[in-house]
């Protein structure tokens, strides 16, 4: 007969291998490219005026980010977002932001041009349209849609997003070849 001896610590070790592999965060988060479905065109009106559409952003790497200034874990997913774009900017990794603050008038709040200023958002930065009901089709704020370089929605984050599994996702589009347009 053969007696195992265990000590805490191995099995505490163990314990700790198989949560680090396992931890759902270490998983890509990304839909399969043969699941992925092609994204609505989608034209948005900036804080500046200009129009933003992601069909221009086509061979990139796309990150709608959907927030509002009254959203606690947008505030605290935003440097990450501002750190990411610095990062893989150059890398064809583009993020618009889309406040989704309720407003009945042409009047863009002060409040979204505050939350911009505060954090150094410095990727465009679009605003929903007057009276819309984008936000009440959304299961949650902050609202994360990131496009392959074919215009594919590759993955939908609802809530605020984890860096580490963000970062992971963005590299393997990132690393997945673009396809001419045809």
């Amino acid at each position: 007969m053969w007696i195992l001896l265990v000590s805490a610590t191995t099995v505490l070790a163990v314990a700790l291998v198989l949560f680090v592999r396992l931890r759902p965060d270490d998983r890509s988060h990304l839909k399969q490219a043969a699941e992925r479905k092609p994204m609505p065109a989608v034209r948005l009106t900036l804080l500046t005026g200009e129009t933003w559409s992601l069909g221009s952003h086509r061979v990139e790497v796309v990150a709608m980010n959907y927030w509002a200034t009254w959203c606690g874990p947008c505030w605290q997913e935003t440097p990450m977002l501002v750190q990411l774009n610095h990062e893989y900017g150059k890398r064809g990794f583009v993020i618009v932001g889309v406040a989704t603050d309720e407003r009945n008038s042409a009047e863009i709040p002060p409040a979204v041009f505050r939350f911009v200023e505060r954090f150094h958002v410095d990727y465009p930065v679009a605003i929903t349209v007057p009276m819309s009901q984008l936000v009440y089709a959304m299961k949650g704020l902050p609202t994360t849609i990131l496009v392959d370089r074919e215009g594919r929605v590759a993955q939908t984050y609802v809530g605020a997003l984890k860096e580490a599994g963000f970062r992971r996702d963005v590299d393997a589009l990132l690393r997945e070849p673009a396809k001419p347009s045809r």
